[in-house]
């Protein structure tokens, strides 16, 4: 199993991005898809998630700005990132939760860079 990112890429701010996760291999069903993003110096964070069937879950300083979605016949995973702050610029790892009693993510995506930039 592997997870495929695109959508990344340098943007003004109160500019627009959206994120795509693609589920590629053989996978017989999972719990939930998000991402996290990761600032240079700092840690890894948890931005937002949605279970397979069910609501988004956000993180304070994105809700409202962005929104999570799932297709579950593309096996793909969105985030619609508004509003793009300087503070949103980091490398966003999309990943996948294979059960909910899992307490790290099963699987993780490459990466893709965000800058939010005049």
């Amino acid at each position: 199993v592997q997870l495929v990112e695109s959508g990344g890429g340098l943007v003004q701010p109160g500019g627009s991005l959206r994120l795509a996760c693609t589920v590629s291999g053989n996978l017989f069903g999972f719990y939930a898809m998000g991402w996290y993003r990761q600032a240079l110096g700092k840690q890894r964070d948890l931005v937002a998630w949605i279970p397979s069937i069910g609501d988004g879950n956000y993180t304070d300083s994105v809700r409202g700005r962005f929104t999570i979605s799932i297709d579950l016949s593309k096996d793909t995973a969105y985030l619609q990132m508004d509003s793009l702050k300087p503070e949103d610029t980091a490398v966003y790892y999309c990943f996948l939760n294979l059960h909910v009693s899992s307490t790290t993510p099963d699987f993780w995506g490459q990466g893709t860079q965000v800058t939010v930039s005049s």
